[in-house]
């Protein structure tokens, strides 16, 4: 998988993953959820701590900058999956979402 790789395809990826694994009967929607929001709460922990200057310069760490990675892949993941299993089109809600904004926040 490489950059350019769509959410289907990470989707998909996933999917098989689990299946292989034999875990589908735990990824229920609130479970999901329950997975999404430690994984947030994990990001969360490495800028715990930090002034407002040390969070601009993690990315020039490069043990903070994998850690922070590998956590903002575990919150997609999990957000992809819960997608997966609500019928969500991910894409379409997030540009459905940024016309909204565009209205209710004017320049």
């Amino acid at each position: 998988m490489n950059q350019s790789d769509t959410f289907e395809e990470m989707k998909d990826y996933l999917d098989h993953f689990i299946a292989e694994r034999n875990w589908d009967r735990y990824r229920t929607p609130k479970n999901l959820v329950m997975a999404l929001s430690a994984e947030v709460g994990e990001l969360t922990e490495c800028f715990q701590w930090l002034s407002e200057q040390e969070s601009m310069t993690v990315k020039n760490d490069l043990t903070k900058r994998k850690a922070i990675e590998e956590e903002m892949a575990d919150v997609l993941s999990y957000l992809v999956q819960l997608a997966g299993k609500l019928e969500i089109d991910l894409q379409s809600a997030f540009w459905d979402k940024t016309k909204k904004n565009e209205i209710k926040h004017k320049v």
